[in-house]
């Protein structure tokens, strides 16, 4: 268990050492990877030496010292900032990646000005505020990326440099209007609740806190006291070991699903106790640092679990999982703060089930589980994977959920959690991608949605104290299969099994298992490998029914074993 702040730096260096010889000769990119996404290479390098930020700016606001690594950075801020140099960043268009990067930058001349400004000579620090700058020349997204450019003109402003005060006053009315209340924002205009909330918005949102107390003391006092809100609900997003619910989109940033509880503390949020934050962030690195999520150098890949570029969304780049520095901003906390000397305490006591009304979802605590109920809410256009990440009736710590690999065969399609439909005569996989509507109530999730044309399903769930019932009134222009299935469950290694008769269907392995029930034929669904995003090779077990054309009603109970 990670307990001193030398475990936390040592946790760091394991991921930050292997990258050391990786940066280009001028010190501005950093190529971890061949891999491409929708922006070009010179962008990705500069995503990549930007990232590892997010843990060495709180490093060394804490006292840390790398006298190696702050060279690299002083040489790459004053290169790839300079035209003139043939590893420069280059300028910008709408919606630029760039400016994302930006932040990390900008929280270094805010939080750590001794290592990455004050060193710099006069005409570096010209051209890396001109270029910061530009961000106020182009247009942004309506979303998280308004604290991008809020944080980029706090640092110019905390450094007497050319800022627009007006453009950071109407990104921070923004902000203020994506906030819902009960602690939740959405991010912009998405209607999506994902990890975005926790460390987008209110993970930005405190470290203005910090920056700007003194300029802007009432607004900071909101950010705090907004996430001390969230917080009693973000807990339920992880388990006792750890892990947090694999659920939406980005999760190949891994433990930054835990910068929120960094956050936190180095805010002085205290609603949450100290030790309470300190167990849940040492679990979640713990938890992380046993999964399989570097190549054989140690340098961290696109996935989760595992490298996996199934899951991935389009601008998951070979660096963007180092996004998930984010949580080592622990390491601003001094050697002497009191968290340092905590033991690591379990999660508390908390009802079972929650009912999270502005993340449209219900959350059941179990045993060595945590499962999500969402109400499919979700972007229909979103980036990449939208019904496997939002639209399933169910998420687990400990299964995970899986990506389709096509809609062609229910192998390939792999609907774990879903209610799976393949008309008559075809081989293609319709399932839940959006709810037309929904409700979240204290004890279940209705929905309607319409998987394909002339078939309309009304689904309620209801988590049990086994797992949970489901119950679907199906109206349907055409005859059909229906298959509903289960959680994904690893299906080799010693103690593995597979059971299917009529009216059931399991799988079980080490970790555990998980039985489905209803009227129908237990079947089983060899999901192609790696689409779960949890374990590579997975069964699935579902309940096979023939729904005619007409009013049906399919009940069903899926459990652990």
């Amino acid at each position: 268990m990670l307990k001193s702040k030398q475990d936390y730096i040592d946790w760091m260096y394991r991921l930050l050492d292997p990258i050391r010889p990786l940066y280009t000769p001028g010190c501005a990119l950093l190529e971890v990877g061949d891999t491409g996404t929708t922006y070009d290479r010179r962008t990705i390098g500069m995503e990549g030496f930007s990232r590892p930020l997010w843990a060495l700016v709180p490093y060394w606001a804490g006292g840390g010292r790398d006298d190696e690594f702050a060279r690299v950075y002083r040489e790459g801020l004053a290169h790839g900032s300079d035209p003139a140099h043939p590893e420069y960043w280059g300028g910008f268009h709408d919606y630029d990646q760039r400016f994302v990067e930006m932040a990390a930058i900008a929280c270094g001349m805010i939080f750590t000005p001794q290592v990455l400004w004050e060193p710099l000579a006069q005409k570096d620090k010209e051209n890396l505020a001109n270029w910061l700058y530009a961000i106020n020349e182009y247009f942004i997204p309506d979303c998280n990326w308004q604290f991008f450019m809020i944080l980029v003109n706090v640092a110019l402003k905390k450094h007497g440099m050319k800022y627009d005060a007006e453009n950071m006053a109407a990104g921070l009315a923004k902000v203020e209007s994506y906030y819902l209340g009960d602690g939740w924002y959405q991010d912009g205009a998405s209607c999506q609740k994902d990890y975005y909330i926790s460390f987008a918005m209110h993970y930005y949102g405190l470290l203005y806190s910090i920056a700007m107390k003194d300029e802007d003391p009432d607004r900071c006092a909101r950010f705090v006291e907004r996430a001390e809100v969230f917080a009693h609900d973000f807990l339920y997003w992880f388990d006792k070991s750890g892990a947090a619910l694999p659920y939406g989109r980005s999760l190949t940033y891994r433990f930054g699903q835990g910068a929120f509880w960094a956050a936190y503390m180095v805010a002085g949020c205290t609603g949450i106790p100290a030790d309470v934050v300190k167990g849940v962030l040492s679990r979640h690195l713990e938890w992380w640092g046993a999964q399989k999520m570097t190549d054989r150098d140690g340098v961290l890949t696109i996935g989760y679990a595992y490298p996996n570029l199934t899951m991935a969304e389009r601008y998951n780049a070979p660096g963007s999982p180092y996004w998930g520095m984010k949580s080592l901003l622990i390491l601003e906390l001094p050697d002497d703060h009191p968290f340092w000397q905590l033991e690591p305490a379990d999660l508390p006591e908390m009802p079972a089930a929650r009912p999270i009304l502005r993340a449209d979802m219900l959350v059941r605590r179990y045993a060595d589980d945590t499962v999500a109920y969402p109400a499919g809410v979700c972007e229909h256009l979103g980036h990449g994977h939208v019904a496997e990440k939002y639209a399933k009736f169910a998420y687990s710590t400990k299964f995970g959920f899986s990506c389709a690999h096509s809609q062609l065969a229910i192998n390939e399609n792999a609907p774990d959690s879903m209610l799976a439909f393949v008309p008559a005569g075809s081989s293609y996989v319709y399932v839940r991608r959006w709810s037309e509507e929904y409700k979240v109530e204290n004890d279940r999730v209705v929905s309607r949605w319409n998987p394909l044309p002339g078939v309309w399903v009304t689904t309620t769930v209801i988590p049990t104290a086994e797992g949970h019932l489901r119950r679907h009134e199906i109206d349907s222009e055409v005859d059909c299969e229906a298959w509903e299935c289960g959680f994904a469950v690893p299906k080799f290694g010693e103690g593995c099994i597979q059971e299917a008769g009529q009216g059931f269907a399991r799988v079980r392995c080490a970790k555990g298992g998980c039985e489905v029930r209803g009227e129908g034929e237990g079947c089983m669904v060899g999901a192609n490998p790696n689409t779960n995003v949890l374990c590579e090779s997975t069964e699935i077990p579902a309940i096979r029914y023939q729904v005619k054309k007409g009013h049906t009603v399919l009940e069903s109970e899926v459990r652990y074993i």
